[in-house]
């Protein structure tokens, strides 16, 4: 099992990207507890270093969709700003979502397609009726039915219908396509600051106190 989560600041000030660069290790630590690995397969840096705007995570193994469930919704990090210490706020909100990264693509193989001739109406003689040279094609995976008789030929009309069947599934794959790209896109525009679904917290290693300097005593002669 893999599942695609996608964690973004949105809109938010920079301390969101702050907050979204400690989140991600907890993420990933949790993973790791579980016996699931983590992969992170894109990231868009902010503008403060060591921080990100967004991170796309991949997460493979046996209970990946019930851990990514535990990460999906609004995610809180709790702590005062690095970068304005007058800032009273410290709650820094990100939004995780799982998303389609690679929608399948449609393999077109002739044996899948059901190629039946029959007749019909309208122009062209009494030769396309009688003789059946209308093609019926059906493509089995998809359902997908075109019907072709612009031409007098049987074999022209099976040919031209391979080909609306091939042009329709390609196109098919595209819309689908830049479907799952546009949702990916709308998950940056759905962070909701309050009634977060988890809060993380800095513990002692990742607040580093600055440990105070000894004086250094001199030694009598």
């Amino acid at each position: 099992m893999t599942v695609h989560l996608l964690i973004s600041a949105g809109r938010g000030p920079q301390e969101c990207a702050w907050a979204l660069a400690r989140l991600l290790p907890r993420l990933e630590a949790d993973a790791g507890r579980r016996q699931l690995t983590t992969r992170r397969v894109e990231t868009v840096a902010g503008d403060r270093p060591d921080t990100y705007r967004s991170v796309l995570v991949e997460i493979s193994g046996v209970g990946a969709e019930p851990f990514a469930a535990e990460w999906t919704g609004t995610l809180c990090w709790q702590a005062p700003s690095p970068y304005r210490t007058d800032a009273g706020r410290k709650n820094w909100y990100v939004i995780a979502r799982p998303c389609q990264v690679d929608t399948p693509r449609t393999r077109f193989v002739e044996a899948d397609v059901d190629i039946v001739a029959c007749r019909t109406g309208g122009p062209g003689g009494q030769h396309r009726n009688k003789a059946s040279t209308a093609v019926r094609a059906t493509h089995r995976p998809s359902g997908l039915v075109v019907v072709v008789d612009t031409e007098r030929q049987f074999s022209l009309n099976r040919r031209i219908a391979l080909r609306l069947l091939r042009e329709r599934l390609e196109h098919g794959d595209e819309v689908a396509e830049r479907a799952a790209t546009t949702a990916r896109w709308r998950i940056h525009d759905e962070l909701v600051r309050g009634n977060p679904t988890r809060v993380e917290r800095p513990d002692a290693s990742d607040q580093n106190p600055a440990r105070p300097e000894r004086a250094r005593q001199r030694r009598r002669p």
